[in-house]
C-alpha cells in the first residue's frame, strides 16, 4: 500500500513540477530568453543549464552580502571622513584660540612692561633733575605764547 501512495505522490509532484515548466517556459521573457544562441545551447545541455542555474542561485547571496558591505563600507567611511574632519576643525580651532589668547597676554604684559619703564624713568629723570621735565613744560607754554601773539599781529 505505501508503494501506491508512493508513486501516486510522485506522479502528482511530476504532474505540478510539469504544469510550473510549462507555465514558466510560456512565460514571454523566458521564450524570448530562449530564443538567443544561449538559451538554445543551454536547452540542448540540460546538465549545464542547472549548474548555470545552481551557480546563479547560490552565488546572489555571497554578492548580496559584498554590495551590503560595500555600501555600509561607503557610507561608514563618509561619516568618519565627517566626523574626522569635524575633530580636525574643533582642535585647529582650540589651537587657535590658545595662540591668540597667548598673543593677547603677550601684548598686555608688553604694554604693561612699557608703561612701567616709562613711569619710572620719567620719575628717575624728574628726581635727579626736575628742570629736564620742567624746562621742557616751560618751552611749551613760551611756543604756545609766540604763535598766539604771531597770531595776533596777523
Amino acid at each position: 500500500m505505501q508503494n501506491n501512495s508512493s508513486v501516486t505522490n510522485f506522479q502528482q509532484l511530476q504532474e505540478r513540477w510539469t504544469t510550473l515548466l510549462n507555465r514558466l517556459h510560456d512565460d514571454p521573457k523566458v521564450t524570448q530568453v530562449m530564443e538567443t544562441r544561449l538559451g538554445q545551447y543551454l536547452s540542448s545541455h540540460p546538465v549545464l543549464a542547472l549548474t548555470v542555474m545552481v551557480f546563479g542561485v547560490m552565488a546572489a547571496l555571497p554578492v548580496g552580502l559584498f554590495l551590503v558591505f560595500a555600501l555600509v563600507t561607503i557610507i561608514m567611511s563618509a561619516l568618519g571622513f565627517i566626523f574626522f574632519e569635524v575633530f580636525l576643525l574643533f582642535v585647529g580651532g582650540l589651537t587657535l584660540l590658545c595662540v591668540l589668547s597667548g598673543l593677547a597676554f603677550f601684548a598686555v604684559m608688553v604694554s604693561v612692561i612699557f608703561n612701567v619703564f616709562y613711569i619710572t624713568i620719567f620719575n628717575i629723570l624728574n628726581y635727579y633733575d626736575p628742570r629736564l621735565t620742567k624746562q621742557h613744560k616751560v618751552q611749551g607754554k613760551e611756543n604756545n605764547c609766540e604763535s598766539s601773539k604771531l597770531k595776533e599781529m596777523q
